[in-house]
C-alpha cells in the first residue's frame, strides 16, 4: 500500500485571531518523502563549504534533471492512469477509439449512427462516395465494455459489451424508429452500482466530466438500465441533459444519432482534472454547484411543505451556533459512543444534529442538511462521499478506523481538499478499535496492519471493514472538535462583519 503524507490545517482561536499551522504526517503528497522539521539545531558552515555544496547540487541537478523528469511523467501516467483524450478532434464518418486510459475506454462515433439492441450493435454508415469502396463487409469493428473499472476484469466481465461497427453505404442500412438531432453518451449502470461511492466516483462524476461540454443538448443511453437508479440521481440527470434516458436493452426501436460517445471519462478519485477539460476548465467545484442546482428547487419544496405543517416560515440562519453533522453509520464501524460525542459537541457549542442516510433516503434531504453544516462528522465508509454535499471552507472530519488509512486519504481525503474542504483525518489508536478486544495487544492487526492489507482485499475486507467498531477516545478527539469549532466562529464573525458593511 502507498504511504502518504498529509498536511492539515488547522485554525486555533487567540484573543480573537486565527492562527493557522501545519501537522505533518507520513504521506504521499510529498512524493520524495521529505520531511522538514522546525526544530532542528541550526549549523554555521564556512563559507568555502559554502561554496562546494553549492557547485556540487548544481551539478547534480544538471546531471539528474532528464531523469527526474522521465520519471515524473511516468509516475503521472501510471500511477493516475489518466492522460489527455486521444479523440478530442473526430472528423465526419470516423470511428475513435481512445484506450490509452488505465480505467476506461471511449469511443466516439460521427456520422450516420444507428443502434441495434438485438445484437447489442451501434453501427456507423459511411456515404457511397467514401474511399473505402462498395463492399458489404465492415470495415472497422471495435469492442467496448462501457465502464469505468477497466482494470477490474472480474466487474468488466459483468458489464454487457457493444459492438461498433462502421460500415460502407451500399450496406442495408436499418430504418430509423427515433432520429435524433443531438449526440448520445451511452454508459452501463451495472457494475459496483448500489454503493454510493462507486455511484458518484463510477458513474455521476464520468457523466459529467464526460456530457457537461453539450450543454445539456445531449441524450443519455444506458446499458443495465435501473429505474431506481434513475429515481435516485433524476435531480442531476435533468441538469445533465434535456431528453429522457434510453433504456438500451430494452427499448427495442432504433435511435439514430449524429454523434455518440461510448463509455465515460474519468480522471481521478471524486475528481474533475481542470488540465483534462479542454476548452472548459471544469474543476470539482463546478460539479458541486451542478449539484446545488440539481437539489435547491426540492429542498425549496420540502421547506415550503414542512412550513405549511408548522403554520411558521423557517430560517435556517436562525441557528447562531456552529452545526455540526454526525453522520452515524449501520453495522460495523460504528461510533459506539456517538451519544457521549453529541454531548461532548454541544457541551463546546456546536448544534449537533445526527444523520442517519438509508438506501432510500432521498438525497435531496441529504444534501439539505450537510449542506448547511459547518462541520461533518463520519467514520471512512462509502458514507463518506456526502462530503461532496458541503460547502466548500467548511470542516470535514473523517474518523479512520485500524487498516484504512490509504483508502481514507485516497478516496476522500484528497479530494476533500480539492473541493476546498478543511479536511482533518483522525487516525484511531489501537485501543480505540474493538478489534482491541479481539486479539493480543501485541497481533499484527493492532500492530501492523499494512501487513495484514498485504495479504488481500479478503482479509481487509473481513477484518477491517467489516469486524472494526470505533469507541473514540474523547479527551483526544475534544482536540480536532475545539480547533473545527474556533475555526468556524471566526468564519462566521467574518461573515456577519461582511454583511454589516
Amino acid at each position: 500500500m502507498v504511504k502518504y503524507h498529509k498536511d492539515f490545517l488547522h485554525t486555533h482561536w487567540r484573543k480573537g485571531k486565527e492562527y493557522i499551522f501545519a501537522v505533518d504526517e507520513v504521506s504521499a503528497l510529498n512524493p520524495l518523502g521529505l520531511i522538514s522539521s522546525f526544530h532542528s539545531p541550526t549549523k554555521t558552515f564556512k563559507p568555502k563549504f559554502l561554496y562546494f555544496a553549492f557547485f556540487a547540487l548544481v551539478s547534480c541537478i544538471l546531471l539528474l534533471f532528464p531523469m527526474l523528469f522521465s520519471l515524473t511523467s511516468s509516475f503521472y501516467e501510471s500511477e493516475t492512469g489518466v492522460k489527455p483524450f486521444l479523440c478530442l478532434s473526430v472528423p465526419n464518418e470516423t470511428l475513435c477509439c481512445d484506450r490509452s486510459s488505465r480505467r476506461s475506454d471511449t469511443c466516439i462515433m460521427k456520422g450516420d449512427i444507428r443502434t441495434d439492441p438485438a445484437t447489442s450493435s451501434i453501427t456507423l454508415y459511411r456515404s457511397n462516395h467514401t474511399a473505402y469502396g462498395g463492399g458489404r463487409e465492415a470495415i472497422q469493428h471495435e469492442k467496448i465494455r462501457p465502464y469505468t473499472r477497466k482494470w477490474e476484469t472480474h466487474v468488466m466481465d459483468t458489464i454487457d459489451e457493444l459492438d461498433l461497427l462502421v460500415k460502407t453505404g451500399s450496406w442495408p442500412r436499418h430504418t430509423c424508429d427515433v432520429v435524433h438531432d443531438v449526440p448520445a453518451v451511452f454508459f452501463s449502470t451495472g457494475g459496483f452500482t448500489g454503493n454510493l461511492y462507486h455511484e458518484f466516483n463510477d458513474g455521476i462524476t464520468p457523466l459529467y466530466i464526460t456530457s457537461q461540454e453539450f450543454n445539456r443538448k445531449v441524450v443519455f443511453v444506458i446499458l443495465e438500465y435501473h429505474y431506481w437508479w434513475i429515481t435516485k440521481y433524476g435531480d442531476i440527470l435533468s441538469q445533465l441533459s434535456d431528453y429522457p434516458p434510453i433504456d438500451f436493452s430494452n427499448d427495442t426501436r432504433v435511435h439514430c444519432f449524429p454523434e455518440t460517445i461510448v463509455g465515460l471519462r474519468i480522471h481521478d478519485e471524486l475528481s474533475v482534472d481542470p488540465a483534462l477539460m479542454p476548452g472548459h476548465n471544469r474543476t470539482i467545484s463546478d460539479f458541486h454547484d451542478l449539484l446545488d442546482r440539481s437539489y435547491q428547487p426540492r429542498i425549496s419544496s420540502i421547506i415550503e411543505d414542512e412550513e405549511r405543517e408548522a403554520g411558521t416560515e423557517i430560517h435556517a440562519d436562525q441557528i447562531t451556533r456552529p452545526k455540526l453533522v454526525i453522520v452515524a453509520r449501520n453495522g460495523s464501524r460504528a461510533i459506539t459512543n456517538q451519544d457521549a460525542l453529541v454531548k461532548l459537541a454541544e457541551e463546546i457549542g456546536f448544534f449537533v444534529e445526527v444523520l442517519k442516510p438509508e438506501r432510500s433516503t432521498e438525497l435531496a434531504k441529504i444534501y439539505r442538511v450537510l449542506n448547511s453544516s459547518d462541520v461533518v462528522v463520519g467514520v471512512h465508509g462509502a458514507a463518506m462521499t456526502h462530503f461532496l454535499f458541503m460547502k466548500p471552507g467548511s470542516v470535514f472530519i473523517q474518523v479512520i478506523p485500524l487498516g484504512t488509512d490509504w483508502a481514507a486519504a485516497t478516496y476522500y481525503g484528497e479530494p476533500a481538499m480539492k473541493l476546498g474542504l478543511n479536511y482533518i483525518g483522525y487516525k484511531i489508536l489501537a485501543k480505540e478499535s474493538s478489534l482491541y478486544q479481539d486479539y493480543s495487544k501485541d497481533d499484527p492487526i493492532l500492530m501492523d496492519p499494512d501487513s495484514v492489507n498485504k495479504k488481500g482485499w479478503e482479509f481487509t475486507k473481513k477484518i477491517y471493514l467489516d469486524s472494526q467498531n470505533v469507541r473514540l477516545d474523547l479527551g483526544r478527539f475534544q482536540k480536532h472538535l475545539l480547533r473545527a469549532y474556533y475555526f468556524t466562529r471566526a468564519r462566521k464573525n467574518r461573515r456577519s462583519r461582511r454583511l454589516s458593511v
